[in-house]
């Protein structure tokens, strides 16, 4: 395909709608035994705390167990490992056809299990990839032509990033600024139906409350907005590094050889189990250290610069991995991170009435978003979703705008592109 305006009659909408629903109750349950994952792994690390002595050995275990399984189901599936997007995108290029049904069960329970054990990987991709998997088999068995079929794909993945962060405008963004780079009114109007019905029907299971609870925040006086625009400077470099580091990670697993990827799994899964037996917030997704953050708990500028160090270093190895896991989140995470860091070594040049560190944190997430993904607006608009800030959109744009632009200068490729480019028997 690509982006041609197939003709089809308003039954597709229909389809949609339907797959949307599917697509909110999947993701939510997802969500929701996440969620239940991250309490049960709490629960073990504390009983293996209490062990003491060979105590750290249960989450050292745990991980590289968690990591084994999740890369063996993913092997079973052709494209379940990894987020997925890039998938989504190559099947809008009409570079292959979309997945079957059978991703499903792989990238739920083999996200289920990575996530669950403690690598550092988010939510998003296997819900977005699942999400189009639905809309593509919605489309096959209602006998809706080619050209439907791909654009319920498309748009029913939209739907997936919508129900994974609860953010409805999120998903469609994301849809014509990351995976089709247009605007076509039908594929608007079918991602419209399907992430409503979607986030709708997810909202049964998960709730309809943002994904972080962040204290009203003020509008940054104007003269911190050059600081904003140097912020964005660094935080674009800073995402051409991470987005280099993933692909380097990526290409040295691929040069090992003699270990075979569900060993390699294991290897990398007994290191990510090592941090979160040191401190459970070095591992993880990073919804936790996030909320924490942008609710005002935030450490000091040594650990926050420990946090930052480890998690930039241990995101892109547990994506190569080679288990169902996407980048939004943990790049989220350690946007946080990098915001809060920065207010808290620039704290005695700012202004008294400036902006706290959940200001920097909320505009470091978007901005390290941007910086590797690159695509400006749906991160401003997933961020402001999941946090309510409305109130920095200024800093927020100005920011996005200079970490677009660095990255771009540095000749780093978004990261979705590289990884596409990577995808086995690409054409």
């Amino acid at each position: 395909m690509t982006g041609g305006q197939p003709r089809g009659g308003p039954a597709v909408y229909l389809v949609a709608a339907v797959a949307g629903c599917f697509v909110g109750l999947v993701g939510g349950s997802f969500r929701w035994c996440l969620v239940w994952a991250e309490e049960s792994r709490g629960s073990l690390l504390g009983a293996a705390e209490r062990l003491g002595g060979p105590g750290w050995l249960v989450p050292v275990a745990l991980t590289a167990v968690g990591a084994a399984v999740a890369c063996a189901i993913a092997l079973r599936v052709p494209l379940a490992a990894g987020s997925g997007i890039q998938d989504v995108e190559a099947v809008w290029r009409g570079e292959r056809e979309p997945r079957p049904l059978w991703l499903l069960p792989a990238k739920f329970a083999g996200g289920l299990i990575a996530m669950g054990s403690g690598l550092l990987l988010g939510r998003e991709g296997p819900t977005v990839h699942m999400g189009a998997a639905i809309g593509a088999e919605a489309g096959r068995r209602t006998r809706a032509s080619p050209q439907d079929v791909t654009l319920l794909h498309t748009s029913l993945a939209g739907a997936g990033l919508a129900v994974a962060f609860t953010a409805p405008l999120g998903g469609v963004v994301f849809v014509c600024e990351e995976v089709t780079k247009r605007v076509r009114p039908r594929l608007v109007l079918l991602t419209l139906i399907g992430t409503a019905t979607a986030v709708g029907c997810s909202q049964l299971v998960v709730g309809d409350r943002p994904v972080f609870q962040v204290p009203d925040t003020a509008a940054p006086p104007l003269v911190l907005l050059p600081v904003f625009l140097l912020f964005g400077v660094v935080t674009g470099a800073l995402g051409a590094g991470y987005n280099r580091l993933v692909l380097g990670s990526l290409a040295f697993c691929d040069r090992v050889t003699r270990v075979g990827p569900v060993a390699r799994a294991a290897v990398i899964g007994a290191v990510v189990g090592l941090l979160l037996g040191i401190d459970p917030l070095l591992a993880g997704g990073g919804d936790r250290l996030s909320g924490q953050l942008l609710a005002g708990d935030v450490p000091v500028v040594t650990v926050l610069a420990g946090y930052l160090v480890v998690r930039f270093l241990a995101g892109p190895l547990s994506y190569a991995a080679g288990t169902p896991g996407g980048l939004f989140a943990p790049l989220l995470a350690l946007g946080a991170l990098w915001g809060a860091l920065v207010h808290g070594l620039a704290l005695p040049l700012l202004p008294h009435d400036g902006s706290g560190a959940a200001s920097f944190a909320i505009v470091g997430m978007a901005a390290l978003f941007t910086a590797a993904v690159r695509a400006p607006v749906t991160g401003i608009v997933l961020v402001v979703e999941m946090t309510g800030a409305t109130s920095l959109l200024v800093p927020l744009l100005t920011a996005c705008f200079a970490a677009t632009l660095t990255a771009d200068r540095m000749g780093s490729a978004p990261v979705y592109d590289s990884l596409r480019l990577r995808m086995p028997g690409r054409p």
